[in-house]
């Protein structure tokens, strides 16, 4: 199909689109404290102006060095529900001492809890197979069980509006799902990259791309110089950074997508006041970028909700910003 032919068709349905909230909630219903401001992205997408939602970790902040401050345990003991990141940062083992401890009441999500609804840790192949505890929101699955989880901890607390939340949730599933459908599609062979640190794995492996070399392998671990990497990288698809990442870092993934001539693709893994479903939607079309050779079609039906990621990535081309997909016949 020619662009030609494909524009009009896309713009004659960018007035049916659903539309989904980006704000902080309402001024009404329960109070979801999360403890990192992506999180905060995931609920306000799935459950809009039906909570409230506030987070613990401010932007720019070290998530592994943050410290909970007495307005904030205040602020977590009026929370109905508390979502974390599935446990391992230190303000959440903090929180589970609180919750033990009785001084916090609301119900806490931990991975254990995400884990009855889909959500699973992916292994650091190049770090001891061991399981990778950063960025696991970025993947759509995982997105998805925390959704689902939060969705059943609101109908246990608010069982009255349990429909609402419920709808909230399937709305949110059906977007994912398309989403990762379209861009599934633009990716016709399984991948492999070279990645920044950790967190980069779950933006990018549910699009076929599997990490195979970490330029940080861990947090606690020293970043591998670059001509170290070279050799690994030519053997890859892409290099991968993120955009919220250190410039030293940010540097480091550009010289050795410049040594190893493999494209480059930045993508988000903690943002804050922006919908989960944007951020994947620009992810997903920074690796279709970065892999625009192997683009062939892009699927488009009517009453499909794909058809809107269509159009996000029609919008970047319109507005001169182009995601260098190729279509063709």
């Amino acid at each position: 199909m020619k662009w030609k032919r494909v524009v009009p068709l896309l713009i004659s349905f960018m007035f049916f689109l659903p539309l989904t909230s980006a704000g902080n909630g309402g001024s009404q219903g329960p109070l979801v404290v999360t403890t990192i401001p992506p999180l905060a992205g995931i609920i306000t997408d799935a459950f809009g102006n039906s909570v409230r939602v506030e987070y613990i970790i401010p932007p720019g902040a070290d998530p592994h060095e943050y410290q909970l401050s007495a307005s904030q345990i205040e602020l977590l003991q009026r929370a109905d529900v508390i979502v974390t990141t599935g446990g391992h940062l230190p303000v959440e083992k903090k929180i589970f001492e609180l919750k033990g401890e009785g001084v916090i009441t609301a119900r806490v999500l931990f991975a254990e809890d995400y884990k009855r609804n889909g959500f699973r840790y992916l292994k650091e192949y190049w770090y001891d197979e061991k399981d990778n505890p950063h960025g696991v929101w970025a993947d759509p699955t995982n997105a998805l069980a925390i959704a689902k989880s939060v969705e059943e901890a609101l109908t246990e607390k608010d069982p009255e509006r349990a429909q609402l939340y419920l709808t909230g949730y399937e709305s949110f599933k059906e977007r994912v799902s398309s989403i990762v459908r379209s861009y599934r599609a633009l990716i016709h062979e399984n991948g492999t990259a070279v990645i920044q640190m950790p967190p980069d794995q779950y933006a990018v492996e549910w699009l076929g791309i599997k990490p195979v070399a970490s330029i940080k392998p861990e947090e606690e671990v020293p970043a591998i110089g670059v001509d170290n990497l070279v050799k690994t990288a030519m053997g890859t698809s892409l290099v991968v950074y993120t955009k919220e990442s250190p410039q030293q870092l940010k540097d480091a993934a550009k010289e050795l997508s410049l040594k190893s001539g493999k494209p480059l693709a930045e993508v988000s893994v903690f943002w804050s006041g922006r919908p989960y479903t944007d951020v994947l939607i620009e992810n997903g079309a920074a690796v279709v970028s970065a892999l625009g050779g192997k683009v062939e079609r892009v699927p488009i039906k009517e009453t499909d909700v794909t058809t809107y990621v269509v159009i996000s990535l029609l919008v970047g081309i319109i507005l001169g910003t182009s995601i260098g997909i190729i279509l063709k016949k």
